[in-house]
């Protein structure tokens, strides 16, 4: 690889001295390729400080976005069907944990599975011939794969730090007397439903009930340590300190049990929000006689209340994977391309609300359409900015955004104490690839081999007409 990086004035990244281009080098982590090379040249500019984006943080777009688009190539170039390409060079699941060429660890997946039903669900094996016919009728039909693994959860603080200060986070769990809890984080929503998300987490490890728990964030004034949300870092570390807190809490709760029951610690059984005596699960008590025994009836030489804070250090990143198939017809007389159909396959790990990880990936996507198809930033000749309001830089609304298929593999970190990898990014991370690859296909037999994005409809347009590659790249300003 070979990075031109505009940094903007000055840095912005967690710990710029080790991440001058983000984490570009994530490139083919889901790839069995032994050996890589990256070169990277950075430039200090006029513009607003570089290394973070909204889209995705430490430029993984871009990583992701060179390897499906180079995958795709090589494969034309072999001669060899897109599917099957990838799936040769895939890492297999007995590879697990695996080193990749620039050096990470990637912890589980099922990256053949995934592969399959995306197949399946989009109708692959017969698509060939579906193109055939529709280019004896003048219609151009195309098929884009993109498949990728993301690095998420920065806070392994060997590693990830911001200006010194490391990048774990923390979460508060108070249960009071009367068997409700409050929870303080220092992760804070941007529309993600952290809400929700942690109060299921906690009514997971101690049987309170959702409604019964108060989610407080990123309040200053009480909030624990937190490193912010970004990253798609909240489940992977804030969350995992939410369950590590509960756990630490029903420890402290057995105890409590075991003096109610008056048997032994080890006698002691647990069911979601209930401890029972082993042998006689009719004699227990609840989750919530255990909070109110914390008040008013502790066992000799165990502190009252029923409390925690824990800080959680991830021990590595978490890997989650996506394999992501876009069907498109393109018109040959105007470049105007409409999706067809949109599969989406995601592997994040043990999902806790599931609802809101499809709201996330369906936001993503909206975002990788938007990106492929019409949003960009550059400058005519004389230096103005083509696309500084919301008349020339266009958002997708719900008239042009295409309906997506989704589907999920589950294939659980091992070393996240709920098995969750994170998925906030993964869509604007393989979703552009898929697009433009889609629309490469349909129209690479007229000889074009690259349309830049966003691939707008007179770039497309262009290509046809003149059977070349389109760069996207604005003028060359002189002094």
């Amino acid at each position: 690889m070979h990075t031109i990086s505009d940094h903007g004035a000055f840095f912005a990244d967690a710990q710029p001295t080790k991440f001058k281009i983000g984490l570009m080098h994530s490139t083919f982590a889901c790839y069995d390729i032994p050996t890589a090379h990256l070169l990277s040249e950075g430039y200090y500019t006029n513009k607003g400080s570089g290394g973070v984006a909204y889209r995705c943080s430490f430029r993984v777009t871009e990583a992701m976005f060179f390897q499906e688009r180079m995958m795709h190539a090589a494969a034309n170039d072999l001669g060899m069907d897109q599917a099957e390409f990838r799936r040769l060079n895939l890492v297999r699941d007995d590879m697990f944990p695996y080193r990749t060429a620039f050096g990470f660890l990637t912890d589980s997946g099922q990256y053949g599975k995934c592969l399959d039903v995306g197949m399946e669900a989009i109708g692959y094996s017969t698509f060939k011939q579906e193109q055939e016919e529709a280019r004896k009728r003048g219609k151009l039909l195309g098929i884009g794969i993109s498949t990728m693994t993301e690095p998420l959860g920065a806070g392994n603080s060997r590693e990830y730090d911001i200006l010194g200060i490391k990048m774990f986070d923390s979460a508060e769990l108070r249960v009071h007397m009367t068997g409700k809890a409050i929870l303080r984080t220092g992760a804070k929503s941007q529309g993600q439903g952290h809400e929700t998300t942690w109060a299921q987490i906690v009514a997971h490890e101690l049987g309170i009930p959702a409604d019964d728990i108060v989610v407080e964030e990123g309040d200053t004034d009480t909030a624990p340590f937190g490193m912010g949300t970004y990253a798609s870092r909240s489940t992977p570390v804030a969350g995992a300190a939410v369950a590590m807190a509960s756990r630490k809490i029903r420890a402290k709760a057995r105890k409590i049990a075991a003096h109610l029951l008056e048997i032994s610690e080890e006698d002691i059984e647990w069911e979601l929000g209930r401890f029972y005596v082993r042998g006689n699960q009719e004699r227990g008590v609840t989750i919530q006689d255990c909070a109110l025994a914390a008040y008013s009836n502790m066992p000799d030489g165990l502190e009252p209340g029923l409390e925690n804070t824990s800080y959680y250090d991830p021990p590595n990143l978490t890997w989650p994977f996506a394999a992501y198939f876009c069907k498109v017809e393109v018109d040959a007389e105007t470049g105007v391309w409409d999706v067809l159909n949109f599969v989406a396959v995601d592997d994040c790990g043990v999902r806790i609300n599931p609802m809101i990880v499809e709201g996330q990936v369906m936001g993503g996507l909206t975002e990788a359409y938007a990106m492929a198809n019409m949003q960009y930033i550059t400058f005519d000749e004389e230096g103005n900015c083509i696309g500084a309001n919301y008349m020339d830089y266009l958002l997708p609304t719900s008239w042009e955004t295409p309906g997506f298929e989704l589907h999920e593999v589950v294939t659980p970190c091992p070393h996240h104490p709920i098995g969750a990898k994170g998925v906030g990014e993964c869509a604007t991370v393989a979703g552009p690839a898929a697009f433009v690859n889609a629309v490469m296909n349909a129209i690479e037999h007229t000889g074009v081999r690259n349309v830049d994005m966003p691939l707008m409809p007179n770039r497309v347009y262009e290509a046809l007409q003149t059977g070349k590659n389109v760069s996207g790249m604005p003028p060359v300003l002189s002094d």
